[in-house]
């Protein structure tokens, strides 16, 4: 890349975003060095319009064709996506390629079914690119008896994104809020799913427009499982790693909720109806009374007068609200969440206990004489209740799921004829599969799956500046399937394993 030291400004913008680390600032302007690939991306980010490409191919340099980067890779370099290097004048792959036995530790059990389990995986394969040229690897062999072939490729999506999922009941945001890395846009707050709060990060518009090159990255840092830090617009601060504990403004929540708060009711209803007179359950989405809940009136719970202040949804069963006290509602005061209590009803003595839906926060009451409720210490039934509960809480964690199309024109690389493959991957006849983890495959049009990262080996989810995500694909059918669909047969190669690993040139 060239500088226009008039132009440059020094912002670091180029700095931040080089996927090779090739740019430093020297008095306050940019600086290339020597392990430039020209890929383009400060291109994309200089705002300034300060850098322009070389107009020669870098001496020295081989130019990879894998994606339409085009990097130039000089002798002991690597190129943008981090996965060919440059030795000897020929560009070498620097992950070998991995058989099914390299990943099924991370993977799981054999799957039973002869294509359900790659012979290979794409991981360490090369890219099909452009498109109209065979996969780099297609081999044929046995499994369980059945000829079997399998396609593998390191596919670029530029129609991909990660859904993070992060089990809490902390509140971090409101539904359709930005996503930030520091203040660039990556993704958006969606719909809670029972319990968990989830993140969609990517997506082709985003992908494709002025901050496409950190959401790729962070696509990548989080399939691959590296700490990646995000803010929530008006929200929480965030670190997530996938299969760790979630960071949430600066704070490690330690426990998921058990469930809503009325299925915390239906689960220890006899242990609660045995701690107190009453109980509430506060929770942001549903928040139980006993007395009047089904599975209060299941194990004899008698009224207790007490009325709450959030809607009726059923009996016993209340919606919440969202804030920063118990169970994720507004309420910081328990009592407050008591809009009036029936004298005619109440009784004196009666014990109220109040709690959340992971046993943690908790408050025992005794009405008195005056008709008010006044703290008592938990006493041991109530502490059973809640030790139940606190019980069988799983761990707060996050977790990832990929997601992509390869409905596209990375089809070309496996068949002559595009919609064959489609209709026989909804067809159950050819298998996809990501680094030899399983793969759920939309239903609809095209290719869409989705794959859960910590099935798939660590580390070999890349991005390119295009900007798009680079995953391991692989499809596996029977051979008589495969050439009924026009699969590219006179490259395909057979399949044999030694040690160390043999895979026919």
């Amino acid at each position: 890349m060239i500088v226009d030291l008039e132009k440059c400004i020094g912002c670091g913008y180029c700095v931040r975003d080089c996927p090779v680390g090739a740019v430093h600032l020297s008095k306050k302007k940019a600086v290339i060095d020597e392990n430039c690939t020209n890929c383009g991306a400060c291109l994309k980010v200089c705002e300034q319009g300060a850098l322009s490409r070389e107009p020669e191919p870098f001496a020295g340099a081989v130019i990879c064709d894998s994606c339409p980067i085009t990097c130039q890779i000089k002798e002991g370099y690597i190129g943008a996506c981090h996965r060919f290097k440059n030795v000897g004048g020929k560009l070498v792959r620097v992950t070998p390629l991995q058989t099914f036995k390299d990943v099924e530790d991370v993977v799981g059990p054999d799957p039973s079914e002869p294509i359900r389990r790659p012979l290979i995986t794409a991981i360490g394969a090369g890219t099909t690119y452009p498109d109209c040229k065979p996969a780099p690897f297609i081999v044929q062999g046995k499994q369980k008896g059945v000829d079997v072939v399998t396609v593998v490729t390191e596919a670029p999506l530029s129609y991909s994104g990660i859904l993070v999922k992060v089990d809490t009941d902390i509140p971090v945001g409101e539904e359709g809020a930005d996503v930030l890395v520091g203040k660039r846009k990556v993704g958006i707050v969606t719909t809670e799913q029972y319990g968990s709060k989830m993140l969609s990060i990517g997506g082709v518009n985003l992908l494709t427009g002025k901050d496409g090159l950190v959401v790729a990255r962070t696509i990548v840092d989080i399939a691959n499982r590296k700490s990646v830090k995000l803010k929530v617009q008006d929200g929480a601060k965030l670190e997530v790693q996938v299969g760790q504990t979630p960071v949430i403004n600066g704070e490690r929540p330690d426990v998921m909720r058990v469930g809503c708060g009325s299925a915390t009711l239906g689960l220890f209803a006899p242990l609660l109806e045995a701690s107190a007179d009453e109980v509430i359950i506060l929770d942001s989405h549903i928040t139980s009374l006993m007395s009047e809940h089904a599975a209060g009136r299941f194990v004899g719970a008698k009224p207790s007068g007490i009325r709450l202040r959030f809607r009726l949804s059923t009996p016993g069963r209340y919606f919440g609200d969202h804030g920063d006290g118990w169970g994720g509602t507004s309420i910081t005061d328990p009592l407050d969440v008591i809009s009036d209590i029936d004298s005619g009803v109440a009784r004196p003595g009666m014990r109220v206990l109040v709690t959340e839906t992971t046993g943690r926060n908790a408050r025992l009451y005794e009405l008195g004489n005056d008709e008010k409720l006044h703290e008592i210490s938990i006493s041991d039934a109530s502490r059973q209740a809640l030790d139940a509960i606190a019980a069988t809480c799983e761990p707060s964690r996050v977790s990832a799921v990929y997601m992509a199309g390869t409905g596209g024109s990375a089809r070309a690389g496996v068949t002559l004829y595009p919609v064959k493959l489609t209709r026989a991957v909804h067809g159950a006849r050819a298998n996809l599969t990501v680094g030899g983890a399983p793969a759920f495959v939309l239903p609809g049009g095209g290719i869409n799956f989705m794959a859960d990262v910590e099935r798939v080996k660590g580390g070999f989810f890349y991005w390119t500046p295009t900007p798009a995500t680079i995953c391991p694909v692989e499809y596996t059918m029977e051979i008589k399937d495969y050439e009924e669909m026009g699969g590219h047969l006179e490259a395909m190669k057979p399949f044999k394993v030694k040690e160390p690993l043999d895979i026919p040139d």
